[in-house]
């Protein structure tokens, strides 16, 4: 199979196959597909840049791409679609991530802040007293500069018994 051609097919006008292709690339899953689907993260077609996001989650060893995901995320351009690519994250170890996912969770729009609950919720993470304690001032990051309405009673029942979970988890720990 020639990458290239593959690659060149999730790259800017995409055709009806396009979700094939990424399927196959993701099981060919070389490094050579990771690479291109990192340079992809970076496309001037959205669709492009998400098939690159899916294609790697798909991936067996796709960890070299996570930090550059991670990175398109962020990235203002990709504010329209984050959502979509922080949902490709439940195809990657983000044991590491829980201090971002908590920030998503806390700052996000709406889809953003569901997803990343959901994956705060369902993946495993490296808790450790450091990550909470960060944890911690991203909420009173938030506390201090959002309106204290029926939504923020809401958010702050919930944030307060996750950080007690991970509080307890910790404390059990040592």
């Amino acid at each position: 199979m020639d990458i290239h051609a593959m690659v060149a097919k999730i790259s800017g006008e995409l055709s009806d196959k396009a979700y094939e292709v990424s399927d196959s690339l993701a099981r060919i899953g070389s490094e050579e597909v990771l690479q291109a689907m990192i340079v992809l993260l970076k496309n001037p077609n959205p669709e492009s840049r998400y098939l690159a996001a899916r294609t790697m989650a798909h991936m067996t060893n796709n960890a070299a791409g996570l930090a550059p995901l991670m990175d398109a995320i962020q990235d203002k351009e990709n504010s329209s679609q984050q959502g979509e690519l922080l949902a490709e994250l439940e195809g990657f170890d983000v044991s590491d991530y829980y201090v971002e996912l908590f920030k998503y969770y806390l700052f996000g729009g709406f889809k953003v802040s569901m997803i990343a609950k959901d994956l705060l919720d369902h993946k495993d993470f490296d808790i450790t007293a450091r990550v909470i304690k960060k944890a911690t001032k991203h909420w009173n990051h938030y506390t201090n500069n959002v309106k204290h309405d029926e939504l923020f009673t809401l958010k702050k029942r919930e944030v307060e018994e996750i950080l007690a979970d991970l509080q307890a988890f910790v404390s059990d720990e040592s």
